[in-house]
């Protein structure tokens, strides 16, 4: 009897603070190297990545700092929680996320692990740092948009006058 391979997207951690803390300019989906034991303590649901960040070092990229913690059922095979992992990418989006990189202000940092398909996928942004004000900005600007969207759905049910 053949093996059912899984369809769709299953997420699996979510960075949510990054899309707060940082702009985000590009978003790329890559693969990601793992260990046995690091697929199966994904697919039980356990990862952070809240202070992960990516590099990429001599044409490769590679993820830093994200906890996948050691697989409960392991033995001595269980892997390292914090390694550094490589991340699969076609060498053109390699070499523009170097370009960007390079200059300053910049950085790489993982939005979301899921698995897509059966495979594990990460997804990295281009970013830039934001400052305070900054982070205030961004919050009254949606605050304004959504009550705006909502006054305009008041007014096409004929709620409001």
């Amino acid at each position: 009897m053949p093996m059912v391979r899984e369809q769709g997207k299953k997420l699996i951690a979510q960075n949510r603070k990054a899309r707060h803390d940082y702009s985000i300019d590009a978003v790329y989906e890559a693969g990601l190297v793992l260990q046995g034991t690091e697929v199966k303590s994904l697919r039980a649901g356990h990862a952070s990545l809240v202070d992960g960040y990516a590099d990429v070092k001599d044409g490769e990229v590679w993820l830093h700092s994200v906890y996948i913690p050691e697989y409960t059922e392991g033995t001595w095979t269980n892997h390292e929680p914090r390694r550094t992992r490589k991340l699969l990418l076609h060498r053109q989006e390699i070499s523009k996320l170097m370009n960007k990189t390079k200059e300053g202000g910049w950085t790489l940092i993982p939005l979301s692990i899921y698995f897509k398909d059966g495979n594990a996928k990460v997804e990295i942004a281009v970013a830039r740092g934001r400052k305070a004000y900054d982070k205030r900005h961004a919050i009254a600007e949606r605050s304004a948009k959504r009550e705006a969207d909502r006054a305009m759905g008041r007014r096409a049910k004929g709620m409001d006058e």
